[in-house]
């Protein structure tokens, strides 16, 4: 009895967690560049006061993102970008440091700075800023060109270049929805070096990864993993009761 209540408990609390990932990546369908979130499951012995050989709990595992691509797609627009292979574009977070995001669709706000969803985009000597009212183009190699207004072919300039890494180990995605790469041994942040040989698609955006139709299924499947861990605390309730009854009738 006591195994099924705590097994029952934890296993739903852990399904309301795994609803809530499953609910995100449906929102973020049409996202560019987004990678679905990963969850699971796994059962581990109660730690602390309550711990007894028959209560075992549901615990989520270390959350992680799927890193499959996503399809791409022709826009036409100049600012729109899309990264090949396992290219990232940095960028600068709300903290001021340095993330990662496959994110292309660039805009150039009313100072010049080059975003992504209002984060200033890191070239080689920072943030990236370029003429206002110029005509922007970007290279494979994510060089930026403008042309100042009513100028000919000529007048074309570089005037930066975007920041492209290429991790050789699996990202950590943070609260921000942007990744870093993972905390050294002393606890330090890391940062990455600009990758030279790094490609890019202009023209072009990568879109999400997650699957419309997978996320829905998971969504059902979830509901309905939740509703039988309900009615297994239910049942383990009757069942206490009618034993009671029958200690009491014995008594």
């Amino acid at each position: 009895m006591d195994r099924i209540l705590y097994t029952a408990m934890s296993g739903a609390k852990q399904t309301m967690d795994q609803q809530a990932v499953v609910s995100h990546n449906l929102a973020n369908v049409s996202t560019s560049g987004f990678r679905a979130q990963l969850h699971a499951m796994r059962a581990v012995p109660v730690q602390g006061e309550a711990a007894l050989p028959t209560r075992v709990s549901v615990a989520a595992t270390t959350p992680g993102s799927d890193f499959s691509p996503g399809p791409i797609t022709r826009t036409g627009r100049e600012l729109d970008v899309a990264l090949e292979a396992n290219s990232w574009l940095a960028v600068q977070a709300d903290d001021g440091s340095e993330a990662y995001t496959r994110r292309g669709d660039l805009q150039v706000d009313g100072d010049g700075l080059v975003t992504v969803v209002g984060r200033p985009v890191i070239g080689e000597g920072g943030p990236i800023i370029v003429p206002l009212g110029s005509s922007v183009t970007i290279g494979a190699d994510g060089t930026l060109s403008a042309i100042g207004e009513g100028e000919g072919p000529e007048a074309l300039v570089d005037v930066g270049r975007l920041k492209l890494v290429t991790p050789e180990q699996a990202l950590l995605r943070g609260d921000d929805g942007l990744f870093r790469m993972p905390p050294n041994a002393e606890g330090e942040v890391v940062v990455l070096e600009a990758d030279d040989d790094a490609r890019l698609a202009s023209g072009a955006l990568e879109g999400s990864n997650v699957s419309a139709v997978e996320a829905m299924v998971a969504m059902i499947d979830v509901a309905r993993r939740y509703e039988m861990q309900m009615k297994v605390i239910s049942t383990a309730d009757e069942n206490a009761q009618r034993a009671n009854n029958l200690l009491s009738i014995q008594g």
